[in-house]
């Protein structure tokens, strides 16, 4: 068996601050892909019901099926078998009355792996069931000192890709070459093979209307870029290890010498939304203020609709950012999947106030983190987007 003495000691300590009794991971063909990521569970035959507790203090508790006596041997732990739903109803009692965090929430479903069924069964075994989203968060979502230099890097390289990319768009507009979205993406996605960095699907290459698409995909070539558009820049990535982390950029231009002043007027709302959200995160934090990423998002709202655009919002105002470009941690979020989890000490996202219309859209995003009690902006801060680019 592994030495997992570390991942035990992980585990108990994420139940014991945020108070609770225990951690109950239960899994079924594999549907909770945190549970087997987080245990590390490998890709072996799952077609009954385990459950593994791992309690604040103490050994952790196996509840296995007999035709698969082995499901958790990679993890320690006594192990109780069942075979009948009698069975395993008598191996819940000892978690009986106790708050136990299992991976299910009202407001996250990203983590609902819990079916509704098998909750129905843990609560009237007598288990109080709480979700785990904050365990996660603990465990997996909040970068020690390796983590921020992995993050570091990786945002340092964007902010280089982005000029550069921006740079071909300024030789296209000034030598009148047709230039296509396809062709930026591809100088982007080029220089990140040659940095030996990977990233998730398709980076966000957005001209003219497709920009009003917060979740647009190329295809074929993508647009032609034509005089006057907007056009948006998404990109992210991450050094190559597994345990390496994400990070995540968007910058916008017009295809002109300048922009004309509504689309100005409305990418200053989006500054001033980012740097005031970023601003209340420090104060915040400054003030020893617990705080939450829907706050930071209602606050970000605040902004923004102040500024006379509330008929553009179409998402939240930042996500989680770890080994996933989506992470499991704390979200900027009142609105779509509300985010009540505290920012804490290590976590990692990303604030990008974005608004679209019928013709156009735009966003601007920064990645943060937070370090020795301080909010810190990643890659190069002093070059952070503070005005539309232009081929001026």
């Amino acid at each position: 068996m592994p030495d997992n003495t570390g991942l035990i000691e992980s585990l108990q300590k994420a139940v014991r601050g945020e108070g609770l009794d225990g951690w109950l991971f239960c899994n079924f063909r594999h549907r909770d892909r945190l549970a087997d990521e987080i245990l590390g569970i490998p890709d072996s035959t799952n077609s009954r019901y385990w459950f593994y507790a791992v309690a604040a203090n103490g050994q952790p508790l196996k509840i296995i099926h007999s035709v698969e006596p082995d499901a958790l041997d990679t993890l320690p732990g006594e192990k109780i078998f069942y075979v009948s739903r009698d069975d395993l109803l008598e191996a819940l009692k000892p978690l009986t009355g106790k708050s136990w965090g299992v991976h299910s929430s009202e407001e996250l479903a990203a983590i609902s792996y819990l079916d509704a069924g098998m909750a129905a069964v843990l609560k009237n075994a007598g288990l109080r069931l709480v979700s785990a989203a904050p365990l996660i968060q603990r465990v997996k979502s909040l970068l020690d000192a390796e983590g921020i230099k992995s993050h570091e890097r990786a945002a340092v390289h964007l902010y280089e890709i982005v000029r550069i990319a921006w740079a071909l768009v300024q030789k296209h507009y000034r030598e009148q070459k047709p230039l296509w979205e396809k062709d930026v993406q591809s100088l982007m996605l080029g220089e990140m093979e040659a940095r030996q960095l990977v990233t998730e699907h398709d980076l966000i290459v957005a001209a003219g209307i497709n920009s009003g698409n917060p979740h647009y995909s190329i295809a074929g070539r993508g647009a032609l870029i034509k005089e006057g558009d907007i056009v948006q820049f998404d990109l992210w990535a991450k050094e190559k290890q597994k345990t390496a982390v994400f990070a995540d950029i968007s910058w916008a231009g017009v295809y002109a010498q300048k922009a004309p002043d509504e689309a100005e007027k409305c990418f200053a709302a989006l500054v001033k939304t980012r740097e005031g959200a970023l601003s209340f995160i420090t104060e915040e934090l400054s003030a020893g203020h617990k705080l939450t990423g829907a706050a930071v998002d209602q606050k970000a709202r605040e902004i923004v609709i102040g500024c006379g655009f509330q008929k553009g919002l179409k998402h939240r105002t930042g996500h989680g950012i770890d080994t996933e470009i989506h992470g499991s941690g704390v979200n900027i979020d009142s609105v779509e999947f509300p985010d009540s989890r505290q920012i804490l000490e290590g976590s990692c996202f990303s604030l990008e106030p974005g608004l679209y219309f019928a013709g156009f859209g735009m966003r601007t995003e920064i990645d943060v983190y937070i370090a020795n009690g301080s909010a810190c902006v990643s890659g190069k801060p002093h070059e952070r987007q503070q005005s539309l680019l232009n081929c001026g």
